[in-house]
């Protein structure tokens, strides 16, 4: 298929990123297993959506998220490098609400009112494999664009779509580190 839509859950892209960032500067999960975050991390939308697209044109690019503070100017870096931006604000104790029920409503629409193409969903998160069915039952390819911590290659998720593209593979081309961490003290 020539062309493709490009679907980002930014929490999961950015925070398994962090992750992923810290794994590979050495950083030890703590004693409890969970994932130490490198907060110097940054995604580049630009070069992003470059490395996902590859070969084929991007029909839509979009970008869903959860508000952040005033000061911060992802979304609209992101709207400068192509995205079509939504953001949702989290809810009174500062959870994410209606992001994948967002996702999964604008793939959805994109996917029953236009041609097949390429569905490349960037998120490893279970929540989306009805879209995905959708996708497929319709003749489109698809694609899962996530961190190999984010999903289990066996895992439901994984063994639905067409193809799996770890974003480890990419990750120096997607991002950058922002400032030196963790500090040599």
């Amino acid at each position: 298929m020539n062309e493709c839509i490009i679907i980002v859950d930014n929490s999961n892209v950015w925070i398994e990123g962090k992750k992923f960032s810290a794994k590979i500067k050495g950083v030890k999960p703590l004693q409890n297993g969970k994932h130490i975050d490198d907060p110097s991390w940054r995604i580049d939308f630009g070069k992003l959506l470059t490395v996902v697209a590859g070969e084929q044109k991007i029909r839509e690019a979009i970008l869903v998220g959860s508000r952040p503070p005033l000061s911060d100017t992802i979304w609209k870096a992101a709207k400068e490098k192509g995205f079509k931006v939504i953001v949702h604000n989290r809810n009174s104790m500062g959870k994410e609400k209606a992001v994948d029920t967002e996702i999964v409503a604008q793939g959805t629409e994109i996917i029953c009112t236009s041609n097949a193409a390429t569905l490349k969903l960037l998120s490893g998160d279970r929540d989306f494999i009805p879209l995905i069915h959708i996708a497929t039952k319709r003749g489109w390819e698809t694609e899962m664009w996530a961190f190999t911590n984010a999903f289990q290659g066996n895992g439901e998720m994984a063994q639905t779509v067409t193809h799996i593209q770890p974003l480890d593979n990419v990750f120096s081309e997607i991002g950058w580190n922002e400032f030196d961490w963790p500090s040599e003290d």
